[in-house]
């Protein structure tokens, strides 16, 4: 791995000159300049410091996927995207693992009879959502809501809810995005 080109594309990323990141980060313009050219390669404590200039992990730092110029991707394959489930429910969160997203965009699949728990959630921010296939079942304070394929919703969440499959046998996969990100 290119430590130098990598450390420039997340400079740039958070347009940062060389100079103010080494400020940040408590050592000399020229040591960021010689990590980035490849001049020297730097010790993990050395990197970690750096780092702390933006500040980012050394796990972060190794696994941002960026482009030639330094910026996250735009788009997002079905085979790069990793799987997560919560609950039973199932999900794939676009841009996961982004740096500094302000939502959260998911394609969720609830399997029959599942939903998102008990307790109703509530948290700030927003959710919207357009159910793609199956029933959903979604609990908004005391209102309930059966949504077809097509329907969608879009509520302030910090009003108590849930979501739930109500269908016996066919699974129910929306598309859905929420602030801030929480996923």
């Amino acid at each position: 791995m290119d430590v130098g080109s990598r450390l420039k594309a997340v400079r740039k990323m958070h347009t940062l000159s060389q100079r103010e990141l080494a400020r940040r980060a408590g050592v000399t313009n020229s040591t960021i300049s010689m990590i980035e050219k490849n001049s020297v390669s730097p010790s993990v404590s050395s990197l970690k410091k750096v780092l702390s200039g933006v500040p980012m992990s050394l796990v972060t730092f190794f696994s941002l996927e960026l482009d030639e110029e330094g910026y996250e991707p735009v788009i997002y394959r079905e085979s790069d995207i990793l799987p997560m489930e919560v609950g039973g429910v199932r999900m794939k969160v676009f841009g996961q693992f982004r740096q500094q997203k302000a939502m959260s965009f998911l394609d969720e699949c609830y399997p029959p009879e599942s939903d998102t728990g008990a307790e109703m959630l509530c948290h700030e921010g927003e959710e919207a959502g357009v159910v793609i296939s199956g029933i959903l079942e979604l609990t908004v304070g005391t209102d309930i809501y059966t949504l077809q394929p097509g329907d969608g919703y879009y509520f302030d969440s910090s009003r108590p809810h849930r979501f739930r499959n109500p269908d016996k046998d066919e699974d129910c996969r929306l598309i859905s995005c929420t602030t801030p990100a929480n996923f």
